[in-house]
């Protein structure tokens, strides 16, 4: 890991800081953060000669599916409060990323192959930057469910998006594959935190259409790990130079309560090539939580914002928020230090809204049980 702390570190005039993207760049990076205010002088005066002080902690929002169809694509009307209700856990974290399940732009035509086709206006990354959300995957199933006409679009929106205010940055698609894995990288008071979305998508045509919308060296798509092996090659070349790598995946599979074993071995060597987190959706409904080796991996963050509640394995959800300890010495690793949910359930308009009294003591025994197939602590 890149060691972050350092005079120069603390005194960042805000809480995040994207790093400017290259001119040819298809995935920018990461808006800042205005969850805290700047430090003061207090914070920052150092005595000289002293060691540098470590690495303050900070916060990882994380939550599951997202997307705008049926009831939710009337709150679109109106971006700025689309998803009003549920802003409070992610927009307080001081980096919030979720996973947008739909494709993003205009035209096109919905694939023949599907049964659910997805596409939402530009507006859901406004929707989702007013929402406190920082960074958003698009590596999934349903990124190219109007094909490939909707692509240039899109890449003009998520440019946009990342100057925008407030801004978002889109990880798991590109022009190609190098832009598809490449990480955003956001500064949160000093410390580096690399971010990179990926699918295992199918490669079987008759299964699953999807594996064919895999970004190429000359193709735009998505991020597709079937094969691991770029996956992890990007995760170990974001670790040689950030301080925390999160990576987003999605995998597993649908209404499964526990994660496959090939889910475990890919987190297992995620972990082992330097991610600290690691979080996936696909399945729908929660999945375990907890800590694995060296890193943090949440394998199934269920439903967000979800046009179809259904039962409450699939309506029950919540926000995430790990509390991280970032490598204060180098070649450390970071830490999860804490863990929170905040439980919610999505109701009939879509819109998940937070649980209280005898249900979050439900909610919280159901997140513990989960672990036991997980393999997590």
């Amino acid at each position: 890991m890149r060691w972050a702390a350092g005079v120069a570190a603390t005194l960042a005039l805000c809480a995040c800081t994207p790093t400017a993207p290259a001119a040819d760049d298809a995935v920018p990076t990461s808006p800042p953060s205005t969850s805290e205010p700047a430090p003061t002088v207090d914070e920052t005066t150092t005595t000289p000669g002293a060691p540098d002080p470590p690495p303050r902690l900070f916060t990882i929002a994380v939550a599951g599916d997202v997307h705008f169809e049926g009831v939710l694509q009337r709150r679109l009307d109106d971006p700025a409060t689309a998803l009003a209700p549920v802003t409070g856990a992610l927009a307080a974290a001081d980096l919030a990323i979720v996973n947008l399940e739909t494709s993003v732009g205009t035209g096109g035509s919905p694939d023949p192959s599907k049964r659910f086709t997805f596409q939402a206006p530009p507006t859901a990354f406004r929707a989702l930057a007013e929402a406190g959300i920082d960074v958003v995957s698009l590596a999934n199933n349903h990124a190219l469910d109007f094909g490939r006409r909707p692509l240039a679009g899109m890449f003009s929106a998520i440019r946009a998006a990342a100057t925008a205010e407030p801004p978002l940055a889109v990880v798991g698609v590109g022009r190609n594959a190098d832009a598809a894995f490449r990480a955003v990288r956001s500064t949160i008071r000093g410390t580096v935190v690399a971010t990179i979305g990926a699918t295992l998508a199918s490669t079987d045509p008759t299964a699953d259409p999807t594996g064919q919308w895999a970004a190429t060296a000359r193709s735009a798509g998505t991020a597709d790990a079937v094969d691991p092996a770029r996956l992890l090659r990007a995760v170990g070349e974001a670790d040689d130079s950030a301080d925390v790598v999160v990576v987003y995946l999605h995998w597993g599979i649908q209404g499964e309560s526990c994660p496959t074993a090939d889910q475990r071995t890919l987190a297992a060597d995620l972990v082992e090539e330097g991610a600290d987190v690691v979080v996936g959706s696909h399945a729908h409904q929660l999945q375990g939580d907890g800590h694995l080796g060296r890193g943090y991996v949440a394998y199934g963050l269920g439903n967000y914002a979800w046009y179809s509640p259904g039962p409450p394995e699939t309506s029950t959800t919540g926000v995430l928020t790990l509390t991280v300890r970032p490598p204060h010495q180098p070649g450390g690793r970071a830490q999860v230090v804490d863990r929170a949910w905040t439980p919610a359930q999505i109701g009939t308009d879509g819109v998940p809204r937070r649980l209280s009294g005898a249900a979050v003591a439900a909610f919280e025994a159901r997140t513990a049980a989960l672990r036991g197939c997980a393999g997590v602590r």
